[in-house]
């Protein structure tokens, strides 16, 4: 095996330019942004292979959480030609797996030379794989580590722009906030009367449904519902929709609106605790979620949401909300579509209300300014905060442990897990684990426990439609579009769903979980290895799976997991 290389190496000969591994790197950036509007938000992971003769031998992006990873699709690609070439990363990998999958699939293929445009910004995956690529032999350079030149820092800036929602995350406790607004060249977002049909062109609305398309969630104000009756929906004909936010702290809502009908988007409203109770309970009955604070302002809610493992939200409020979400720090980026006309009116709205600034000099300036024509508007984005630069290097948790080892990274008695990219994330219904379980027909292979659990819903049923939904749901090309359809179906044909659900759906989960952890070592290793400790599933909002917001969640999918450990550690000591 040839020697591992370290950050501080010497400098070892390469076939390929800065400007060669700067042009593949934006394009291994360019190909990660694939499955926006698709899927949910995400890690955005791409990977392109060149050969050493500067051909593409194969690209591959993660498509959706619980899904095969970049790396590997693009050494399914390349086939024999990824021997001795380069594969281009644009971020660090970060296996879901709980192993190295990507790695190996790039060891394994004959890779030599890996680039990587940035390090993973998750703490307790940054710098692993990167070891993990050192250790077996590959040459692995890190832009701005390794590779340092004015073409380098563009490419690396590409590489962050693109996971911009995820290092955000990383770095502050709350999701990556856009804030989207339509306004006249005179600066107003609607005519004195309140009437906002329509400001921008088709083309500039087409462009929002794509804004949609790529958060996890809208966030409107109570006034925008009364007003504007709004949808908010991708509208792209398939793929992910956003969860649909109102934030109102007196719950003064009409009793009709596009937003209580979920049958295509869910709906939250979030409030302040104990606003028109009776009301509260009629949006339940119409399948809309109701979250309630002691205190309502923007932060805390926000917080919440990244709890529940958000990415990215888009605000499509009006001034008075955004101007609270500004002036609190929340809004990372803005979209601001300029249309070529005038519609005056002293009292007429703008869209951002009161700042409280005095001075030209305390304007918030916008930095990476885009300028861009949309039809017959003008589209000026810009960030109103950078993007946290990475540099320097971080310590990982190993390498903080190892200075200091009164420092852990988790509480030793209970382990939380929830998104597939968190620590224990190989733990969750989500992850990218196929099964195989019995079927009437033989042995059936599931891709994943979430795709078994959603499609057991409507197994049994004697109706022909529900029998192809299954099926449906069975080919779905991740967890998150098989639970998407599971969920959207149970609410559009209750009668579909299967008669005995709510009495077995814990034994269903339980028997998928139990195949997962027993054909997978790695797994029933890491199982086993949180002994002593509670494990929880920490969704903040589902209070029969996970462990709920302040701890009132029943946490099964977490008792299973302890049940199953005892099982396991029960087999192990008999066996010895």
């Amino acid at each position: 095996m040839a020697p591992s290389l370290v950050a501080n190496s010497a400098p070892v000969f390469c076939k390929f330019s800065h400007a060669e591994d700067a042009a593949y790197i934006r394009r291994a950036a360019d190909i990660a942004d694939k499955s926006a509007g698709f899927t949910s938000p995400h890690p955005n992971f791409g990977c392109l292979i060149a050969t050493s003769a500067g051909k593409v031998a194969g690209e591959g992006y993660l498509y959706a959480q619980g899904t095969k990873p970049a790396e590997v699709e693009a050494v399914e690609a390349g086939g024999s030609f990824c021997r001795g070439a380069t594969a281009y990363l644009n971020m660090e990998p970060g296996d879901c797996h709980g192993d190295h999958t990507a790695v190996s699939a790039l060891v394994q293929a004959g890779i030599t030379r890996v680039v990587v445009g940035i390090r993973n910004p998750l703490q307790h995956l940054r710098g692993q794989a990167v070891r993990a690529l050192r250790s077996q032999g590959l040459q692995v350079h890190v832009l701005g580590e390794d590779l340092q030149s004015k073409i380098i820092e563009e490419a690396r800036k590409s590489c962050l722009l693109v996971n911009a929602p995820l290092i955000h995350r990383a770095t502050s406790r709350v999701p990556f906030s856009v804030f989207k607004y339509a306004m006249t060249l005179d600066g107003k977002i609607a005519a004195s009367s309140g009437h906002a049909a329509w400001i921008s062109s088709k083309t500039s609305r087409d462009r929002v449904f794509d804004l949609r398309g790529r958060s996890d969630a809208v966030v409107v104000g109570g006034n925008t519902v009364r007003r504007d009756n709004p949808r908010l929906t991708a509208r792209h004909g398939g793929g992910h929709t956003p969860m649909r936010i109102v934030l109102t702290q007196t719950l003064n809502l009409p009793e009709e609106a596009n937003l209580w009908d979920v049958s295509d988007a869910p709906t939250i409203v979030v409030t302040q605790r104990g606003a028109r109770r009776k009301f509260q309970k009629y949006l339940a009955s119409r399948g809309v979620e109701v979250v309630e604070f002691d205190i309502l302002n923007s932060r805390d809610v926000m917080e919440y949401f990244h709890d529940r493992g958000y990415l990215s939200i888009l605000w499509e409020c009006g001034g008075t909300l955004a101007a609270s979400a500004i002036s609190s720090g929340l809004i990372h980026k803005v979209f601001a579509f300029v249309a070529p006309k005038i519609i005056g009116g002293k009292n007429a709205p703008t869209p951002v209300s009161e700042l409280g600034m005095v001075e030209m000099s305390q304007a918030l300036d916008l930095v990476d300014i885009c300028y861009e024509q949309v039809g017959p508007d003008m589209l000026i984005s810009g960030f109103l905060q950078p993007i946290p630069d990475l540099m320097p290097v971080i310590p990982s948790e190993d390498e903080t442990f190892a200075i200091d080892p009164t420092v852990t990274p988790y509480e030793p008695s209970i382990i939380y897990f929830y998104k597939t990219w968190d620590p224990y994330g190989a733990f969750s219904n989500f992850s990218p684990h196929p099964i195989q379980m019995p079927d009437v027909n033989g042995d059936v292979t599931w891709s994943s426990v979430e795709h078994y659990y959603q499609a057991h819903k409507f197994t049994g049923v004697n109706d022909p439609a529900a029998q192809d939904f299954v099926e449906k749901i069975k080919t779905a090309k991740s967890p998150e579009e098989a639970a998407r359809l599971g969920r959207s179906m149970q609410r559009q044909h209750p009668d579909w769903v299967r008669s005995d659900w709510e009495s077995v759906k814990i034994d269903i989960m339980y028997r998928a979980l139990k195949c997962k952890f027993s054909i997978y070592p790695h797994l029933n290793s890491m199982l086993l290895s949180t002994g002593g400790s509670v494990l929880v599933e920490a969704s903040p909002h589902d209070l029969f799976w996970g462990g709920g917001r302040e701890g009132e969640g029943l946490n099964y999918l977490g008792r299973l997991l302890m049940q199953l450990r005892s099982e396991f550690l029960g087999e192990s000591s008999t066996s010895i």
